[in-house]
């Protein structure tokens, strides 16, 4: 391409004094003015933009989990279906990120750690948004969040409403299939627990595919979600191993001991027991 090329030239729009640019439809001045290293290290910047575009990321995964919630309680199965398809693929993303992060060694990051205080992701309330609309509720993790009353009215709110696979389980309720106790619960504040009802539901609807077809995607769906979300927490375990070793985390979380326990944890058990029963 010459070097004197004039994109106006071809009709590009070049003069922005008077109209919408880029740079004003995303608001960029304040994303990109958002990046306040309090250390002298050139690796702090790293570890900002990490978090913050993570923290967009998953802010995107709510506004889907939340679409795909309505839409399944209304019975569109086939957009909820596209929403959960791009809510796997969002911690994909959010996967890769950690690649990134990874090239940080324990030297450097051990430069502004001071820096960061008490702040931790731990206390991020969005990734709380996350499992809490999804089906984990531990209540207990309302703590870190008491003193923001706003947020706390947010997450109060999704824990007020079923979860994403309370959602999945009233769903096969309307369709007839016996789900115990789940198609009588109100409280959703409280976690769930297990059922062998649950178990057999998915277990017919895996039989028979070809009769069941939109509650077994459905269940694909929700399995393929709940894959890449292990996946970012196995990374994220591996991560902060890497850079911090087995040293508590700023947040007073007994760090990578912390993290692995999460790794047990899953979000729609039955989904998972239904495949040792067929």
């Amino acid at each position: 391409m010459s070097a004197s090329y004039d994109p106006s030239g071809e009709g590009a729009v070049t003069d922005f004094a008077a109209r919408m640019s880029y740079g004003d439809y995303l608001h960029l001045e304040k994303i990109l003015d958002a990046q306040t290293p309090l250390s002298a290290s050139p690796d702090e910047m790293l570890f900002i933009i990490q978090h913050q575009t993570s923290e967009l990321w998953m802010k995107l995964a709510i506004h889907e989990l939340s679409s795909a919630m309505a839409a399944i309680h209304e019975g569109s199965l086939q957009p909820a279906f596209k929403m959960l398809t791009r809510v796997a693929r969002i911690f994909e993303q959010l996967n890769s990120a950690w690649d990134v992060l990874r090239t940080m060694t324990p030297s450097e990051y051990t430069r502004f750690r001071g820096a960061l205080g008490q702040s931790s992701g731990f206390q991020s309330w969005q990734y709380r948004a996350v499992e809490f609309l999804v089906g984990n509720r531990n209540l207990g993790m309302l703590k870190p969040h008491a003193h923001d009353a706003s947020v706390t009215k947010r997450l109060e709110a999704i824990l007020a409403r079923p979860s994403l696979y309370d959602e999945a389980l009233l769903l096969l309720d309307r369709e007839g299939f016996d789900v115990g106790d789940d198609a009588k619960r109100s409280d959703w504040r409280q976690p769930r627990q297990e059922a062998p009802e649950v178990v057999a539901a998915w277990k017919r609807v895996y039989e028979a595919p070809e009769r069941h077809w939109q509650l077994y995607e459905l269940a694909e769906k929700l399995v393929d979600f709940e894959d890449y979300f292990r996946r970012w927490r196995f990374n994220h375990v591996t991560t902060v191993e890497r850079i911090i070793g087995l040293k508590r985390g700023t947040g007073g979380t007994q760090g990578v001991s912390y993290l692995r326990k999460m790794l047990e944890v899953e979000l729609f058990p039955e989904l998972w027991k239904v495949r040792t029963e067929l």
